[in-house]
């Protein structure tokens, strides 16, 4: 039997060697993904953030060569798909939305939340941003920020009520912030996702509500709804003027959406998925697609989206304080 020559058997040893010395996750890492990957939607199906997955999922899976399942697992605000995300087996396989809701508002308003946002994920990158509007019911007849507050502390002592996709959501704080600078009585409504609260706001039952484009326009468009100010200008709606523009200060909010693995994530995996949204991102077809849902695509590096959530984390928090936004 023939045997190695010394040298070369000393290099098959170190590199033996230094296989057995490789993280438990490397192998997977190397292959990955072998399988469908799981996108944990953490709102309901129909929403701003589901419509906005289900527009990148058929190009994130052929960049990625397999399947990308959608799974909406909904909840106070969010809260419940993010937790469900951060205890997941940190192989690659499962993959969650990441959004200025449930990664940076929700640490600041509830103060037993089951995750870290800043510790507990690794950020694969960013898919887009988002301003938010400002919509309210027809029958209050209001076109700008000045009527609306007019019309709210004339029926003062009248029953109004501001909706929400959820408690801890941006869409809760913007609302809650709006209500101190409205200096009338005015109830927060949460809903478990945006349709349900759109059906109510249309309805009556509340009165405004502050939400991203994408679910908003068709309602805008059929007049069912009156949007009365951005937080950002949107090539959406290019006749409502912003809260600067309108002389409201504090109001230039945005949202950002993203994907996070649990933590421990190998980094080559994490790698990957961000390799993945740099080509989804740069697709023509695909920006143009999400800017048709008032969804402006930005890509990022995990390290930008981690910065973005500690800086959000801070920004939000101290407007939490500052308003006395906290839910127990």
């Amino acid at each position: 039997m023939a045997t190695l020559p010394p040298l070369l058997s000393q290099v098959s040893a170190c590199i033996l060697g230094a296989l057995c010395l490789l993280p438990a996750g490397a192998a997977v890492a190397r292959d990955w993904p072998t399988k469908p990957v799981t996108l944990v939607v953490p709102f309901p199906a129909g929403g701003g953030t589901d419509l906005l997955v289900r527009t990148i999922q058929p190009k994130l899976q052929a960049a990625l060569g397999q399947p990308v399942v959608i799974d909406n697992r909904s909840g106070a605000g969010g809260t419940i798909g993010s937790t469900f995300v951060a205890r997941a087996a940190p192989d690659g396989y499962v993959v969650g939305v990441a959004t200025t809701s449930t990664h940076a508002v929700s640490a600041s308003v509830f103060p037993r939340l089951p995750y870290k946002p800043a510790t507990d994920f690794a950020y694969a990158g960013f898919i887009g941003t988002s301003p938010y509007v400002l919509a309210v019911n027809r029958a209050l007849q209001a076109p700008d920020v000045k009527t609306l507050l007019d019309r709210l502390r004339q029926h003062k002592l009248a029953q109004h009520s501001f909706a929400s996709v959820g408690v801890g959501t941006v869409s809760h704080l913007i609302g809650v912030q709006f209500h101190a600078l409205s200096k009338v009585p005015l109830t927060h409504v949460p809903y478990r996702g945006a349709a349900p609260a759109y059906t109510d706001l249309i309805g009556g039952q509340v009165q405004l509500m502050f939400d991203n484009p994408a679910g908003l326009v068709p309602y805008l468009r059929a007049s069912k709804l009156v949007a009365v100010a951005t937080t950002a200008p949107t090539p959406l709606l290019p006749n409502v003027q912003t809260f600067a523009s309108q002389g409201v200060p504090g109001f230039t909010q945005q949202l950002w959406y993203g994907l996070a693995f649990p933590r421990g994530t190998p980094a080559s995996v994490v790698a990957r998925m961000n390799q993945a949204l740099d080509q989804v991102l740069a697709d023509k077809d695909t920006i143009r697609e999400l800017a048709d849902k008032g969804v402006t695509a930005r890509a990022g590096t995990p390290a930008d989206m981690l910065a973005a959530v500690q800086h959000d984390l801070s920004y939000w928090g101290a407007i939490a304080r500052s308003v006395g936004a906290t839910i127990e």
